[in-house]
């Protein structure tokens, strides 16, 4: 029963690895992947020394970084407060709401920042308007861009991830709750002292994977909430969006490079952080 998959895993997951070498080549198609000439690590040198690669990696980290603490802080938040609601009716509704945004496109969530931010027929700048304040250029701004990425993808996931966290809830033991509330432990002290630290494996397990992928930018996030544009682009660019719009001119042996150093580095990150995890929580971690 598990050859089919584990031939269907071999083949797609192991065999590709031998495409790892053609980040050592100046790969040609003429000569395939193993005739191409030997470089070293030229192109990872060539990365490195390049301003806009030590640029995009710190754009990646930058908002990889805060997308992990908001997207820890305001799950948990959520998923707290829609388990205290007793209306099943009103709960049902509100967490429906919390969870729509996962299911839209990132071309339809740049067009609704578009509706906000947009320097004609945007919300936010009639809203300036109307208190007397100057409107403001957004998409010639790139200083607000990173905030703003930033929250659309807390906004997009949060409703999801709070899901996964109301699932472990649903686990607790609830006569610890009972006991609490006997013991004159009020609402707040029940979550405080709980709630939060019985949720905290399943933080730990989410925290652990995004670790793991924090070298790693949302392409279709980026493309989609600021497209092409030029003005923002040096402020927002990704690792990723940066080997999508040179991969013509540094072709397929530099972007491989990069994928293999996003790769080797968020392994050394989670497996750093995992470690970390287990000192400090008594072996809670992912592996």
């Amino acid at each position: 029963m598990c050859v089919p998959g584990l031939i269907i895993l071999i083949m797609f997951n192991y065999i590709p690895f031998a495409g790892i070498w053609m980040a050592f080549t100046d790969f040609n198609v003429v000569d395939g992947i193993f005739g191409s000439k030997f470089v070293g690590l030229n192109n990872f040198k060539f990365f490195f020394a390049e301003n806009m690669g030590w640029k995009v990696t710190y754009n990646t980290l930058i908002i990889n970084f805060f997308s992990i603490i908001f997207g820890i802080l305001i799950p948990v938040s959520i998923a707290v407060l829609l388990n205290e609601i007793r209306v099943a009716a009103f709960k049902k509704i509100t967490q429906s709401m919390m969870f729509f945004p996962y299911f839209l496109s990132w071309v339809v969530v740049g067009a609704i920042i578009y509706g906000i931010f947009s320097s004609d027929i945007g919300v936010l700048n009639n809203m300036l308007k109307m208190f007397g304040m100057e409107p403001i250029s957004w998409y010639s701004e790139p200083k607000y861009w990173k905030a703003i990425i930033i929250l659309a993808s807390v906004w997009k996931w949060s409703g999801y991830n709070s899901i996964i966290y109301m699932a472990a809830m649903a686990n607790f033991d609830s006569s610890l709750y009972e006991a609490a509330k006997v013991d004159g432990a009020s609402k707040l002290q029940r979550i405080m002292y709980l709630t939060v630290p019985m949720l905290k494996p399943t933080m730990i397990v989410l925290t652990l994977l995004s670790v793991g992928r924090i070298f790693y930018g949302d392409f279709g996030m980026i493309y989609g909430i600021v497209g092409n544009n030029p003005v923002l682009g040096e402020a927002v660019s990704v690792i990723d969006t940066y080997v999508y719009s040179s991969m013509r001119s540094l072709g397929f042996s530099y972007a491989t490079a990069v994928g293999l150093m996003q790769s080797v580095m968020g392994l050394i990150l989670v497996t750093a952080a995992n470690r970390t995890a287990k000192k400090l929580n008594d072996g809670e971690g992912l592996f």
